[in-house]
């Protein structure tokens, strides 16, 4: 390359031609690599998403409907009367198989998965919570509590309220999860109508959601400092070979 410019310059416009193309070509190359980025990256999208709706077509969704209610739950904060303040206040929560269900009704569980749900009064104007029949679909029990192997003998656990629950008002779901990850039957501290038994939390203020955001922008600010510094370190460079 080098050599081809220093014949060109024997006549002025066949040297202004090979400059031009000293200083283009390095940008062309730039743009033809950030589009051939953008292309891959684009059909890897594309394909992780068939993957998914695949794999979505081949398992079909549970819908809560269909769930057999045949789990006893019971949730008493320790905390007499008043609203729960996270990080400080517990709820204490027991599990255990209906007297009333049928026997060997809880052989397919292999896991029992204890959720926190948010109560209607807490889903209002708040879409982000809504409830759904298709449990790949339903936001109203964001908040696991526990997820452990299935004893048949019943169970029970002093729950702390973690900081980063919302203020709002709540009860507790368990669900018989069977060997293939799929909700077969539930249970909760409240009625179908989730309008009894409910408990209401005091948010404590501090997010552990906040604490990431604020670790991932301190780093993010940090990494664009050092890449607008690497930029013009080469721009300086760049402008010393002109």
């Amino acid at each position: 390359m080098y050599l081809k410019i220093i014949d060109c310059m024997h006549t002025i416009n066949v040297r202004h031609t090979c400059d031009t193309h000293l200083f283009i070509l390095p940008y062309q190359n730039h743009i033809l690599f950030q589009i051939m980025n953008i292309h891959t990256l684009l059909f890897v999208s594309v394909l992780i998403f068939s993957l998914t709706e695949s794999s979505r077509g081949r398992n079909k969704d549970r819908l809560f409907t269909e769930l057999q209610n045949s789990i006893e739950v019971t949730a008493k904060p320790v905390k007499d009367s008043g609203v729960l303040e996270g990080g400080k206040d517990m709820v204490t929560i027991t599990w255990k198989l209906k007297s009333s269900t049928k026997v060997d009704m809880d052989a397919a569980f292999k896991t029992i998965q204890i959720k926190l749900c948010y109560a209607p009064i807490s889903q209002v104007d708040r879409p982000w919570r809504k409830s759904d029949n298709k449990l790949s679909k339903d936001n109203s029990c964001p908040h696991e509590i526990v997820s452990k192997p299935y004893d048949m003998t019943p169970q029970s656990l002093d729950w702390t309220v973690e900081r980063d629950i919302p203020t709002g008002t709540y009860f507790v779901r368990a669900y018989g999860i069977d060997g293939d990850g799929h909700e077969v039957a539930y249970g909760q501290s409240t009625d179908e109508g989730r309008t009894t038994n409910l408990f209401s939390v005091q948010a404590s203020g501090h997010h552990v959601a906040l604490d990431i955001a604020s670790i991932f922008f301190s780093v993010f600010s940090v990494v664009s400092v050092f890449v607008v510094f690497v930029m013009e370190k080469r721009k300086a460079k760049f402008e010393q070979r002109r």
